[in-house]
């Protein structure tokens, strides 16, 4: 007899907003089974606002509104027992972020918690991301943002330090980045990747998501330094719109994916790793396995 059942998770994030659908399939005896049924991306680039006005425009949080009402409605459709809608570096840095956040609540019914950047590296460590880490690997996880980078060191399939920087996509196009903040972030990853001989990295973010795709890799293997490198030179020299037609990218993925690559490529370059490896998983993953791994507590708990 199966268990079926359907959790939501909703990522505000600076570059665009999703709704993550999933289904969760328990078997007694057998590991349960996390599917995506559904994911919806918005490219509301809050952003854009924020890191130049530090506040979310008033044209903006409209857009959120109507898209929270889009989000409800396809979660009451499809019979969701529990969500989650967690918000990052935008509405975190947003003069006027929890005002908004309790504005929405109150028109759409969606609560939105608004995380800091270890929150959401913790988050997104209860996904499948353990599965990947083995006992006698290290890596350096990099999840990409509009807004920040979150960088974890693993080692001896443990987290061994993390950190969050001011270092997203959003923030480069809008050339709010300083050369001092790159070279911070060069010499945190030196130093917490010194004492191991080999390190891989592990990249996360829609951007390398993109890049995965557009290798035509199987899942599972890693992309290389090398392929990174010539990836990047090859978008760096494309135009905008080039982007858009030859390389058939959205709109709001032609400009960040720049940007994107030059930091990951980066991260690489600074611990030495000669493979980049995409597990497709994010913070809505996460949400969702904390959403199911909380439900089984209670029912542990009320036994």
């Amino acid at each position: 007899m199966l268990k079926i059942d359907k959790y939501a998770a909703i990522d505000i994030g600076s570059n665009a907003i999703r709704l993550l659908i999933a289904t969760v399939i328990e078997k007694e005896g057998v590991e349960p089974l996390f599917k995506k049924t559904s994911l919806v991306r918005v490219p509301i680039r809050l952003g854009a606002d924020v890191f130049l006005e530090e506040k979310i425009s008033e044209k903006n949080y409209h857009r959120m509104v109507e898209a929270m009402q889009a989000f409800s409605l396809l979660m009451k459709n499809h019979n969701v027992i529990e969500y989650r809608a967690c918000a990052t570096s935008a509405m975190r840095e947003a003069r006027n972020g929890q005002q908004l956040a309790d504005k929405i609540l109150s028109e759409t019914g969606v609560k939105i918690h608004i995380i800091d950047g270890t929150d959401e590296a913790a988050i997104i460590a209860s996904t499948d991301l353990k599965d990947l880490i083995e006992d006698n690997k290290v890596f350096l996880y990099v999840d990409v943002g509009g807004g920040s980078t979150e960088f974890t060191v693993y080692a001896n399939g443990k987290s061994i330090t993390s950190r969050s920087f001011k270092l997203g996509t959003v923030r480069i196009l809008n050339d709010m980045v300083r050369e001092s903040m790159w070279d911070e972030v060069r010499d945190w990853i030196r130093e917490h990747t010194k004492d191991y001989e080999k390190v891989n990295v592990i990249g996360s973010g829609g951007n390398i998501n993109s890049i995965f795709k557009f290798s035509g890799k199987k899942l599972g293997k890693p992309l290389s330094y090398f392929f990174m490198t010539n990836y990047y030179e090859k978008v760096k020299e494309m135009t905008y719109h080039e982007r858009i037609f030859e390389m058939q990218m959205n709109p709001d993925r032609a400009d960040v994916i720049v940007p994107a690559t030059r930091i990951y490529l980066s991260a690489m370059k600074w611990c030495k790793a000669k493979n980049i490896f995409v597990p497709k998983i994010g913070l809505a993953d996460g949400i969702v396995k904390s959403l199911y791994n909380e439900r089984i507590a209670k029912e542990l708990e009320v036994k």
